[in-house]
This record gives structure tokens, sequence and C-alpha cells, in this order.
């Protein structure tokens, strides 16, 4: 059985957060994710308001990337952030979207070497030493944290897109995470990849694996997918568009979904075209890149990427009664599991 959370992003005010994760811990939900993306809100004022707010679910970052938050500062804000917290933090790094950085003058250069730095640095000042590292994008020299953060074990996750980051979130990670718009197909493979990066090392493969996906749920199957339609096909869009920078972007999306690319590049051309997402974004779309629908079909989604190997199924709630669609939800498919800290699902 996976483990249920909840996505929280940087467009959302504190207060809508704080919303959503009181109302996660009570239908159940183990944990709220916070994705914070290049000049929308910080995430770190809403994180500290729902530790605040709630009492045991898991709070997580997916994800701080290095280039805009040195390691270092991870480390200082993650072990503030966990003292808060009772020990229910966890964080995700991932190397960000290089043409968002470089407008702010970031040079993008060995992503994946950034990463290795940035695992190294943060692990080890999560543990307590005084860390010494000559990275190839990231140092420090003799950097000891001056307060002792609660757990020397720190969990860190790693988001990954690329073969050769799946491959390295295997070797440095705690856990993988994968990102919206990545259909069964992609998570199978992604998890494999991981594995053999882990085999290399010599180590355990990393036992958790978080998906991403948005999702619409109601009683009212057809309205719930109607819905989703609208929410989905403008991220189609852009992630189609983001693929004519990043090849693996657009390879993630595409290559293990069973839809060929010139399906997609049929949709995104009848979107511009100004149809309605109601009559062009198919079911095959809905099944492959969505939580959407009634229970029967929110059960399905999530079993799909539960066969690929996935181990927490992290939604967000994307209709226009989030916390509504959250308590179906527990409803549909929370309910009969453990509840946190004595929560009910409702």
């Amino acid at each position: 059985m996976p483990r249920y959370g909840i996505r929280l992003h940087s467009l959302m005010t504190p207060q809508a957060c704080v919303e959503q994760a009181v109302a996660a811990e009570k239908a159940g939900f183990d944990s709220i994710w916070f994705a914070e993306n290049p000049y929308q809100r910080g995430v770190l004022p809403a994180v500290a308001a729902c530790i605040v707010a709630t009492r045991a679910i898991t709070v997580g970052i997916g994800v701080f990337n290095p280039f805009n938050r040195h390691p270092t500062l991870m480390a200082m804000e993650m072990g503030a952030l966990d003292e808060l917290a009772g020990g229910r933090t966890v964080l995700g790094i991932g190397a960000g979207v290089a043409r968002q950085l470089r407008k702010a003058g970031f040079t993008y250069d060995r992503p994946l070497a950034a990463m290795r730095d940035a695992v190294h640095i943060v692990r080890g000042l999560m543990r307590g030493d005084a860390v010494s590292h000559d990275g190839r994008v990231f140092s420090a020299r003799d950097i000891r944290l001056e307060f002792t953060p609660p757990r020397p074990d720190y969990p860190i996750y790693m988001a990954a897109m690329g073969d050769r980051a799946l491959g390295l979130s295997g070797e440095i990670a705690d856990g993988l995470m994968i990102s919206n718009m990545c259909p069964p197909g992609y998570s199978l493979r992604a998890v494999g990849l991981m594995r053999e990066g882990a085999q290399r090392a010599g180590r355990p493969q990393p036992a958790n694996v978080v998906q991403y996906a948005p999702c619409v749920a109601g009683a009212d199957r057809g309205e719930a997918r109607q819905i989703a339609r609208q929410r989905l096909a403008p991220m189609i869009v852009s992630m189609w568009k983001a693929g004519e920078q990043s090849p693996f972007v657009r390879r993630s999306m595409v290559a293990e979904s069973g839809i060929a690319e010139a399906g997609f590049a049929t949709l995104v051309g009848a979107l511009g075209a100004g149809a309605a997402p109601g009559e062009v974004v198919e079911d095959r779309f809905l099944d492959r890149y969505a939580v959407a629908g009634d229970g029967g079909d929110c059960r399905a989604a999530i079993a799909r990427y539960v066969a690929a190997g996935v181990s927490e199924m992290v939604v967000t709630f994307v209709g226009p009664d989030p916390v509504g669609d959250m308590g179906y939800f527990a409803r549909a498919v929370l309910a009969g599991r453990p509840a946190v800290d004595g929560a009910q699902a409702g």
C-alpha cells in the first residue's frame, strides 16, 4: 500500500497552504510536499506555517535547487525547520529549470556535478560534521553548522528526469522524486535506472519513490474528468514547449506513454488554435497524466503508478474545490488505512 501526499506550490498563498495542510492531516494523508519555482513565492513561510498548524504529517520540500540556494543555506534552513517540526521534514533537491535560472544570471553548468556536490555538503552538515569539499560546482571549507540538527540520518531525495540524473539518484539519494506529466511507463523506467545506479555504487536501492500528479476527484465522474481536461491542457502545452529546449523533458513525457509524438503535436496545435480542452483532451491523456474521476478512476490511476514502483503518490488538487476533492479522495481512496496520529479520513 503506498503512502499518500498532497502537493502545494508557490503560486498559493501561505494561508491557502495552511488550509489544505490541516485538511490533509485530518483526512489521513501521510505527507505534504511544497514545490518552489523561480520568481513565484518562496515556500519557507508557508512551510513553517504548515508545520506549526499540523502535528504529525510529513512535510517535504520538493524541490530546492542549489543554484539559487547554496547547499550550506539548505542545511541551515532544513536543520531549523526539522527542529520546528520535531523531525518530520524531508528535503528534495533538483537541478532546476535552466532557462529560468539563467534569467537571473546563474551559470547552469554541470547540473549533475552540482547535484552530487549539493547532496554531499547537505548530508555532511545535517550529520553534524565539519565539511570540507572541493566540488566541481559547489565547495565548502571546514564548515560546520553552529547548532545540532535533530537527525544525523536526515533524508535527502533527488528530483531527476534524464537518464544520467536518474542513475545518480540511485547512487547518492535516499529517494527519487518524479515530476508531474510523467506517465507510469516513464516511472517504471526511472525506477529501473535508479536501481542500476544504486547497484553501481554498491548500495541498497532507495526505498522511496515519490510521484507527482494533478488530481480532480469527485463522485460525479463526468464532471471531475471534464475539469481535469481543462486543468491538464495547459500543463501539456507547457511541458511540450519546454521540450523544445530540453529534449529529455519531452522524452520523459512521450517516450513511455504509449501515445505517439504526433498525437501530442496534434493536441498542442488544436489547443493553440483555440479548441476547447473538454473536446480535444482525450481519455488516454487523462489516464496517463492525471488522477481524475470518481473513486474507481482514482484507484486505477494510482495502481498504475504503484505497479511501476512508486511508493508515495502525491497529488495536486487542481479543481475549484481542493478541500472538497480532498475529502472525497479520502473517503474513496484512503478509507480503511491507518490515519495519521489518530486523524480520521473523511
